[in-house]
């Protein structure tokens, strides 16, 4: 079994509790991988863990910043989030980045053992940072500070059965 960390939004949330599953983008995910520890000289399995998870809120506000694009900003939650769960089989993708892994199917509830949500006070950061980040990744100074403030907000924790809960409150 593989802890696994999906980039996911507000509304793919919606989708997994309506649905009791979601299709992650290209069925792209985050773990702990064997590539991923060779890159650490030090860390174990948690710190290791909190890079992957990092990783997918990282690809969540990619997400998010793609929403922008596609219709403007108007109906968008700027909160970033990650499914944590638990699959059978992954296929390491080292040739994306070292956390990158490839999912056999779409994520059900029943895998999910954790979901993690940006709380309110990180939704001016994230929107900020949503449209900076492809200059980030360019290496941009001032957009990397930019996305440096979203990422300093700590990312809430939510068991399974919360979320229907978490979602009628937003």
């Amino acid at each position: 079994m593989t802890r696994i960390y999906v980039p996911a939004t507000i509304e793919i949330l919606g989708r997994l509790v309506a649905d009791q599953e979601f299709d992650p983008m290209s069925r792209t995910a985050f773990a702990v991988t064997a590539t991923l520890r060779e890159a650490y000289s030090s860390g174990d399995d948690e710190e290791l863990a909190e890079v992957a998870m990092d990783e997918a809120a990282r690809a969540s506000l990619r997400l998010i910043a793609g929403r922008v694009a596609e219709g403007g900003a108007e109906g968008v939650r700027f909160r970033r989030a990650v499914v944590a769960a638990d699959v059978e089989e992954v296929t390491p993708r080292p040739d994306l980045d070292d956390a990158v892994v490839r999912l056999p199917g779409p994520v059900t509830i029943a895998q999910v053992a954790a979901v993690h949500v940006d709380l309110e006070e990180a939704e001016r950061d994230v929107e900020r940072a949503a449209s900076v980040i492809d200059e980030a990744d360019l290496g941009d100074s001032d957009a990397e500070f930019v996305l440096g403030d979203a990422e300093d907000h700590a990312l809430a924790w939510y068991a399974t059965q919360e979320l229907p809960f978490l979602l009628e409150l937003l």
